[in-house]
């Protein structure tokens, strides 16, 4: 009996063919397995350059192969920052024909406006556990203990790595419950796993010290990868916020629409429609441009929910308009997670970014330049036109 026959016959599981027979093999085995099984061909799956053996354990279980998503490119936007300066081309992986477009247009208009310029406000990763007490005036012990052992707290945060900084903690009691908000930077990495490992050693050291029971390393006030208005008030990631003042006549001339008109949507559409159906973030399409770009560069997908809490705002100054764009929640690397997969390096060489920071700014940019060009489209009232022209 061959491992194949023993594989078919039930004998080996999935997971196990790897260190049997290889990565790739047990890879294309697997795929092998599907296709009998369900009387289908998975020819386009099965044809891929991404190199099981640098992803299966790192990135992905029982590989059968890859999907394919069509890859754009906007630009070059001019962006005025701290850490992003200079002109940068966005790839862009998406299936929705007309967003590569109308993210080129913005991307245009702003660098003919001198370029967007961008503020990161804070960088600040978060995990957050929960421990139990006996009753609320433990809580409220365990609470206090913890503010006053910060120092000690942040020492077994960071044992273990170079890159973790612990720059704050926040405690919330809840009857007899605590949660702890542990705040920290991470370097290039997004650092989900970076602060996930030190916030245990912590919680295990708190635990030891205090007799506190300790529930989850992950209690939601992180809040991780769901829309929240405590992310929306003190930021995740990177916070980061991007502006432009565009001259009347380039609004007219390229946008097909008045700075007028401009605020008015932007108003009614972003802040009293975002008002009255209960939105978490007020605007038109931020996750949009999360979601292409971070398909392309290898980012966590699950945190364009929180880059959906943007804000955009717009007003007159004086005949001109003047847009911005305010963003808690830029969950961003360049070392680590899905950014190892060979796709996802050679965007990031597109992107030509040396740092967490200068993304997230370039991140800032690219959504101005995507809510510049959807709300004057709607503005124009030439949002159906497009899709109808280019999304069909």
């Amino acid at each position: 009996m061959t491992v194949e026959d023993d594989f078919f016959a039930g004998k080996i599981k999935m997971y196990e063919l790897d260190e049997k027979i290889g990565k790739r093999k047990a890879t294309d085995l697997r795929r092998k397995f599907i296709e009998k099984k369900l009387g289908i061909k998975l020819d386009k799956i099965g044809s891929y350059t991404i190199d099981p053996e640098n992803v299966i354990g790192r990135n992905i279980e029982n590989m059968i192969g890859a999907v394919q998503i069509p890859l754009g490119i906007a630009g070059p936007i001019k962006v005025n920052g701290k850490h992003a300066v200079g002109e940068y081309y966005l790839p862009l992986a998406t299936t929705e024909g007309a967003l590569v477009a109308s993210l080129n247009r913005g991307c245009s208009t702003i660098s003919e406006a001198g370029g967007a310029h961008v503020v990161l406000i804070s960088d600040r990763q978060t995990r957050g556990p929960c421990f139990k007490t006996k009753d609320a005036k433990g809580a409220k012990r365990l609470a206090d203990w913890v503010t006053e052992n910060f120092d000690n707290i942040k020492k077994k945060t960071e044992e273990g790595s170079r890159h973790l900084k612990l720059k704050g903690i926040r405690t919330f009691i809840i009857g007899n419950n605590v949660f702890v908000r542990f705040e920290a930077e991470t370097g290039d990495a997004m650092g989900m796993n970076m602060i996930t490992i030190g916030a245990e050693n912590a919680c295990n050291f708190i635990a030891e010290e205090t007799g506190a029971d300790y529930i989850t390393v992950s209690a939601n006030v992180c809040t991780d990868k769901k829309p929240s208005t405590m992310n929306l008030m003190s930021g995740r990631g990177k916070s980061v916020i991007a502006d432009v003042i565009l001259p009347e006549g380039l609004v007219k001339d390229r946008l097909k629409t008045t700075p007028e008109e401009f605020v008015e949507v932007n108003t009614r559409k972003n802040l009293l429609g975002g008002i009255i159906s209960g939105s978490i973030g007020f605007n038109a399409h931020a996750a949009n441009v999360f979601k292409a770009l971070f398909k392309a560069t290898g980012q966590d997908l699950g945190h364009v929910v929180e880059g959906s809490l943007g804000i955009t705002w717009a007003e007159k100054r004086g005949d001109d308009l003047y847009l911005s764009v305010t963003l808690p929640c830029v969950n961003v690397g360049i070392v680590g997670g899905g950014t190892r997969v060979e796709t996802a390096q050679e965007c990031l060489k597109i992107l030509n970014v040396k740092s967490a920071n200068e993304f997230a700014e370039v991140v800032a940019a690219a959504v101005l330049a995507g809510e510049l060009s959807l709300i004057s489209a709607q503005a124009a009232h030439h949002l159906a036109r497009a899709h109808k022209k280019m999304g069909r």
